[in-house]
C-alpha cells in the first residue's frame, strides 16, 4: 500500500505531495475519530488506512478543495460506515425507549465525550456517535458536521442532544462484563518473545517466523516473507529506549513498548504478533504510529 502512495505522489507532482503532507498531519485525528467509530482503537487505524488511500486515488479528480480536511473527514467518515456495514456492528445498540427516560446531564456544559471509553460510543446510533465526536472531541461546527455525514444542522443538533444524554447516563453506570485478561499460554509465549526481544537475541526470533510472514510498519512500511521480514529485527538492534512487555492492548493480547530509562512511563507504543502454531505469521509494530496507543487501553499483563 505505502509502495504504491509513493508511486502515485512521483506521478502526480507537488499538489499530491502537500496533500499527502496534510494526511500526515490530520492522521492522529483521523485515527481519534475512527477508533470511536468503530469502538477499537486497531480498527480504528484499519479505516484510518483504508481512508488514505481513498483520498490519494481520488485527489487528481476532485479538482480543487476549498476545505481539504473537511473532504478527508468525509471520505473517513464514509469509511468507517463501510466498515460498520461489514462488521455489522450497527445491531449492537440500546433500545432508545430505555435511554430516553434517563435524566439529562445537569448543564449543556458538561461533554461526557472526554471521558467515554471506546465501548461506550459503540451504544450511541451512527448518527450520534458522529455527530458527538466530531462537536465535542475534533472541535467542529454544526454546519461542517452536517456537511461531513451529509445531514441538516437541525437533525445534527438533536443527535448531538440524544448522544451526550447516552453517554451521560453510560459513564453513571458500573462497568458491565469481565476485564479482558491474558491466558496462561498467551501470557507464556509473549512473555518468551519479550525475553529474546530485550536480550537482543534476534537470531532465535528470527528463527520463528513462517516463510510466508508479514510485518506491517504502521504507517511506514509493509514487507512479506521471511528474507524480508528478518530486517525488522536488525533495525531495532541499531536503536535504543524501548522494553518489551507482555500485556493487552485494544483487548488484545500485545507486547507493550516502555522506555527503559523511564520504568514508570506509561507505554508509548505497542506490537501485535499472529502465530500459527510454534510460527509467528504476523507482526504489526505501531512504533510510528504512537497515536493509536492513546485509545488502545493498554494494560500490563
Amino acid at each position: 500500500m505505502m509502495r504504491e502512495m509513493r508511486a502515485t505522489m512521483a506521478e502526480d507532482g507537488e499538489p499530491l505531495r502537500n496533500f499527502a503532507r496534510l494526511l500526515g498531519t490530520l492522521r492522529p485525528r483521523l485515527h481519534r475519530y475512527c477508533a470511536r467509530m468503530t469502538g477499537s482503537a486497531v480498527d480504528g487505524e484499519d479505516v484510518v488506512q483504508e481512508a488514505c488511500v481513498k483520498a490519494i486515488e481520488a485527489f487528481a479528480a476532485a479538482g480543487p478543495l476549498a476545505n481539504p480536511e473537511g473532504w478527508l473527514f468525509r471520505i473517513a467518515h464514509n469509511t468507517a460506515l463501510d466498515f460498520l456495514r461489514r462488521r455489522a456492528r450497527h445491531a449492537v445498540l440500546h433500545d432508545d425507549r430505555d435511554l430516553d427516560l434517563l435524566v439529562d446531564p445537569a448543564t449543556a456544559s458538561e461533554r461526557p465525550a472526554a471521558a467515554a471509553s471506546l465501548r461506550h460510543f459503540m451504544h450511541l446510533p451512527v448518527a450520534e456517535r458522529s455527530s458527538v465526536l466530531m462537536m465535542d472531541l475534533l472541535g467542529y461546527s454544526l454546519v461542517e458536521i452536517g456537511r461531513t455525514i451529509d445531514s441538516t444542522v437541525p437533525a445534527v443538533k438533536a443527535a448531538l442532544h440524544r448522544g451526550r444524554r447516552r453517554l451521560q447516563a453510560l459513564a453513571d453506570r458500573p462497568d458491565e462484563g469481565p476485564q479482558p485478561t491474558l491466558s496462561a499460554a498467551e501470557r507464556d509465549r509473549l512473555g518468551r518473545y519479550a525475553d529474546r526481544f530485550n536480550a537482543h537475541d534476534f537470531d532465535a526470533l528470527r528463527d520463528l517466523l513462517a516463510e510466508d510472514v508479514r510485518l506491517e510498519l504502521v504507517n511506514r512500511l509493509r514487507l512479506a516473507g521471511k528474507t524480508e521480514v528478518q530486517r525488522y529485527f536488525g533495525n531495532y538492534a541499531g536503536a535504543a529506549g524501548w522494553h518489551l512487555a507482555p500485556g493487552l492492548a485494544d483487548g488484545r493480547p500485545a507486547l507493550l513498548v516502555r522506555d527503559p530509562r523511564d520504568p514508570a512511563a506509561r507505554p508509548g507504543y505497542f506490537v501485535l504478533l499472529d502465530w500459527t502454531g510454534d510460527r509467528i505469521t504476523g507482526i504489526r509494530d505501531f512504533r510510528y504510529a504512537a497515536y493509536v496507543a492513546d485509545g488502545a487501553g493498554l494494560q500490563a499483563a
